[in-house]
């Protein structure tokens, strides 16, 4: 399919809609990660957006001038200053009325959040759209993707390379292109998700169509961009896209921001917040001057 347009914004509207995002991310030493989330949905469109973290880390976000706009949700947590067992109940009041749950980037690996976690996203009923660390609960917990049928429509995995090699059971990443792109679709179409294989030519599928994206470049090779990526993929879910339509225009926006942050900072000094200071104009240039399809989609033959 070609890259999907972005939707015009009509006169009469209000913040309720163009989606109401709910956060769940960050940790003691991984606040940074959660506000790249919840920044990276308002800069991708997202009418409201609040952030679900521990307890102590709302006075952090508070703090930073550039969250003025994000809600947040102060969350029971553990010694260690990560999501507590006692989370689940205060998570689905937190994120009731939200269209989207997008949750994972700094969780952490703590075995009493990997496990409110596992507990929680059976009664989630958003959209969802799953990274980092969420993804590392699902590897340790595969028996909970069959309960995520109650979400609106197909849940999004975004997993890079480690990250989907956990959630083949695999120590070791493929490599091979077309190997990725095989495994990337079998996954998806065996747990009837879309799953988003990040990396040099991302793999988007939805199991039966596969899409490889060509925007971005190297320098995107820096710590926080997928936190910005799972930000705008959750935006646009919010804004009436479906689940393969956000994600392959959502890694094509981002691909086009870490260009233009290129072009402004070049390969070696760009970040994340680079890269999420483009957004809006990644957004402007394919609104403005929409280019002939820069990725490839197939059909995947019956066999």
């Amino acid at each position: 399919m070609d890259i999907p347009l972005l939707h015009a914004r009509e006169s009469d509207t209000h913040k309720g809609d163009y989606g109401r995002v709910f956060v769940l991310a960050g940790s003691a030493g991984m606040v940074g990660a959660a506000c790249l989330v919840s920044r990276a949905a308002y800069r991708a469109g997202a009418g409201y957006v609040c952030l679900g973290l521990p307890w102590r880390l709302t006075f952090v976000v508070a703090s930073n001038s550039e969250m003025e706009c994000v809600l947040t949700a102060a969350l029971p947590e553990t010694d260690e200053g990560t999501l507590g067992l006692m989370a689940k109940g205060k998570i689905i009041a937190a994120a009731k009325g939200y269209d989207v749950f997008a949750a994972g980037p700094g969780l952490s690996r703590n075995p009493q959040t990997q496990e409110m976690l596992s507990n929680t996203v059976t009664e989630l009923e958003h959209a969802l759209v799953f990274d980092a660390d969420m993804l590392n609960m699902i590897a340790k917990h595969p028996d909970v993707i069959p309960d995520l049928c109650r979400s609106k429509g197909l849940p999004i995995f975004t997993p890079h390379a480690m990250e989907f090699a956990r959630l083949l059971g695999r120590d070791k990443p493929s490599t091979e292109p077309q190997l990725r792109e095989q495994e990337c679709r079998d996954y998806a179409k065996e747990h009837n998700v879309v799953c988003v294989l990040k990396g040099h030519r991302t793999v988007i599928s939805d199991g039966t169509r596969i899409h490889i994206n060509t925007t971005g470049n190297p320098g995107m090779a820096t710590a926080g961009t997928g936190d910005v990526l799972t930000g705008v993929i959750a935006a646009l879910r919010g804004q009436g896209y479906d689940s393969f339509e956000a994600a392959v225009l959502g890694v094509y926006l981002h691909g086009i921001a870490g260009d233009i942050a290129k072009e402004n900072r070049g390969e070696w000094g760009m970040n994340a917040r680079d890269v999420l200071n483009a957004v809006p104009d990644a957004f402007m240039r394919h609104f403005n001057s929409p280019p002939a399809p820069k990725g490839v989609t197939t059909k995947i033959p019956k066999k």
